[in-house]
C-alpha cells in the first residue's frame, strides 16, 4: 500500500480529470503486472487518503475502469481487477499497452552447468492416482492435532512469545535439550545441546556438512545402490564419488579400505540402519572396522539416521555415533519420519566445534528454524505423544510389510525378487523378468505410481530394481497396487 502513492501519480495542475488520470494509471499498472488479475483494490475511502484526492473521485475513477472492464465491483466485497482483461486498450498509453509477463530468460547471463539438475514433480499426484513410493510414512497417522494443540498452549504463554521474533539458528535450547535426553536414552549418544543442530531435515544437514567439509576434487565413498538425493549434493560440491556395492550385511568395509590405500578420502556417506534404498544393517564387524579406517585415515562418516524408531524384528542396533571416541562421525537424522514429510525438522549431533561451524554456515542461508513448532513439537516428545506414536505407527508398519510381502511373494512371485526387511519403510524390489521402466509406464496408465529406479543405477550397474513402500499403504490399497502391477507384468 505504500508503494501506491509512487505507482499512481496524479497532477492536480493538469487539464485531464483527475478522475482519468487515476483511471489511466490504474489500467496502467494492471498492464504492467503490479496488479494482479483478481486482485482487491483499496477501497475509495483508503485510496481517496492515500493519494490525498477526494473519495468521489476515486469512486469515479472506478466507475469508469468499470465500464471498460478492466475491474469488477462487488457489493460489500470491494473493487477487484478482473480476471479476463478487456483486449482493446485505452489510447496514449506508448509502448505500455501490452499486458505484462515476465519473460522466460532472465536479462542477465549466469552460469547454469554447475548446477545439478534434479526431477522436481508437481506438489501433490494427480487426483484418482495411487503411488507406490520409496518409502514414506503414512501421514494419515501423524498427530497433527497434537501438535496444533502445542503451538496453540505454548503461542498463549507469555514465556514463548520471544519465539515469535528472531532468535538463534543453532535451533531453541528447549527442543536441543529434549533431544539430546531422547538421543541419549534411546540411541546412547551421549552429547549436550551444544552438539546439536536444528535443521530443516536430513537433506539440509547433508547440505551443510557437504559444504563445510568437502572441496571440489576431493574424493567420498558412498554406497551403490545408495541415496540419491545425498549423491546430488556431493557431486554439487565437486566431489569425486566413489561407489562401493552394498551387500546383506551393508556397505563393503574391506573395500573402503582398499580405496584409502591408494585415494585421499575426505568423507564416507553411510545408512547404517535400514540402508536406503535396501534397507539392510550395517553389520558390526563392519562399524567397528569403518569407525577404526576413520581414526587410522583421519575421514569423516556422515552417519544417516534417517529412520532409526521403526525397526519390527528384535531390538534395532545403536548408531555408530554412539562408539565414535575419536569425533570422526557427524550423525544426521529427522524428526520428519516420526510426524510427516511436511513437518521438516531434523538435526546434525557432531562436535562442538563443528557444531558452531555449522550454526554459521546455517544462519547464510536460513536465519532460523520455526521456534514456536520446534518448542511445540520437544512438548510432544516430554509428554510421551511421539513415543506413543512411534509405538503405534511401529505396530502397524509391521502387520503392513508382512501383508505387503505376502502379497508380492503370492501374485508376483516369478516376476520378481525381494527379501523382506526387517525395519525401514519399504521393501527393494528386483524385476527379473519386465524393463522396470517400462512396467512404470503401463502402470501410470492404470492408476499407479511408481519410480523406475533409474536413479539408483551406475554407469556400471543397472539394477532393474525399486524400493516399494509399504508403511503408507492400508491393506487394500497394497491390494489394488500389486493387482496393478501383476496386470501390467
Amino acid at each position: 500500500m505504500q508503494l501506491i502513492g509512487e505507482m499512481l501519480v496524479i497532477s492536480k495542475t493538469s487539464d485531464v480529470p483527475v478522475y482519468l488520470q487515476l483511471a489511466n494509471a490504474l489500467i496502467q499498472n494492471i498492464q504492467e503486472g503490479r496488479f494482479r488479475k483478481g486482485q482487491r483494490l483499496p477501497g475509495s475511502r483508503q485510496m481517496a487518503g492515500l493519494l490525498q484526492i477526494n473519495r468521489m473521485t476515486v469512486v469515479a475513477a472506478y466507475n469508469e475502469l468499470d465500464s471498460q472492464g478492466w475491474v469488477l465491483t462487488r457489493p460489500k466485497r470491494g473493487t477487484f481487477v478482473k480476471v479476463d482483461l478487456p483486449f482493446l486498450s485505452p489510447t496514449g498509453l506508448g509502448d505500455h499497452s501490452k499486458v505484462f509477463k515476465l519473460p522466460e530468460n532472465p536479462g542477465f547471463s549466469y552460469d547454469d552447468k554447475w548446477i545439478v539438475p534434479i526431477d522436481t514433480p508437481g506438489d501433490f499426484p494427480p487426483a484418482g492416482k495411487l503411488v507406490l513410493n520409496p518409502g514414506f510414512p503414512d501421514f494419515r497417522l501423524a498427530p497433527i492435532e497434537d501438535l496444533i494443540r502445542s503451538i496453540r498452549r505454548l503461542s498463549r504463554q507469555t514465556f514463548h512469545k520471544k519465539y515469535l521474533t528472531y532468535g538463534g539458528a543453532q535451533g531453541t535450547l528447549y527442543l536441543r535439550e529434549t533431544l539430546a535426553d531422547f538421543l541419549c536414552d534411546t540411541r546412547g549418544v551421549s552429547i549436550t545441546p551444544e552438539n546439536i543442530l536444528i535443521t530443516k531435515g536430513t537433506q539440509m544437514g547433508i547440505y551443510l556438512t557437504t559444504s563445510i567439509l568437502i572441496k571440489p576434487g576431493e574424493e567420498v565413498i558412498v554406497g551403490t545402490p545408495g541415496y540419491v538425493g545425498a549423491n546430488r549434493t556431493f557431486l554439487q560440491a565437486g566431489a569425486r564419488i566413489n561407489y562401493i556395492p552394498v551387500d546383506g550385511a551393508g556397505i563393503n568395509t574391506i573395500q573402503v579400505e582398499k580405496l584409502c590405500r591408494n585415494k585421499a578420502i575426505r568423507m564416507v556417506y553411510v545408512i547404517p540402519h535400514h540402508h536406503h534404498p535396501t534397507t539392510v544393517t550395517l553389520s558390526p564387524e563392519r562399524r567397528v572396522h569403518l569407525l577404526e579406517l576413520a581414526a587410522r585415515y583421519a575421514f569423516a562418516i556422515i552417519e544417516d539416521d534417517y529412520d532409526y524408531d521403526f525397526h519390527y524384528a528384535g531390538k534395532p542396533m545403536m548408531p555408530m555415533a554412539s562408539h565414535d571416541r575419536n569425533g570422526n562421525v557427524i550423525y544426521i537424522g529427522a524428526l520428519s519420519k516420526s510426524l510427516a514429510p511436511a513437518i521438516r525438522v531434523g538435526f546434525i549431533v557432531a562436535p562442538r566445534e563443528f557444531i558452531r561451524t555449522a550454526t554459521y554456515l546455517r544462519k547464510s542461508i536460513d536465519t532460523q528454524g520455526d521456534s514456536l513448532v520446534e518448542n511445540a513439537i520437544a512438548a510432544l516428545y516430554k509428554d510421551g505423544t511421539i513415543a506413543r506414536h512411534i509405538k503405534r505407527s511401529v505396530k502397524l508398519y509391521r502387520e503392513r510389510r508382512d501383508h505387503f510381502g505376502k502379497l508380492l511373494r503370492d501374485e508376483l512371485g516369478e516376476q520378481v525378487s525381494f527379501n523382506v526387511p526387517e525395519g525401514g519403510m519399504s521393501i527393494w524390489t528386483n524385476f527379473l523378468k519386465s524393463h522396470l521402466p517400462t512396467v512404470v509406464e503401463r502402470a501410470s496408465k492404470k492408476g499407479l505410481i511408481l519410480s523406475d529406479g533409474t536413479d539408483y543405477d551406475t554407469g556400471a550397474i543397472k539394477y532393474n530394481s525399486v524400493g516399494l513402500g509399504f508403511a503408507s499403504l492400508n491393506f487394500k490399497e497394497q491390494e489394488r497396487a500389486v493387482a496393478i502391477l501383476k496386470d501390467v507384468l
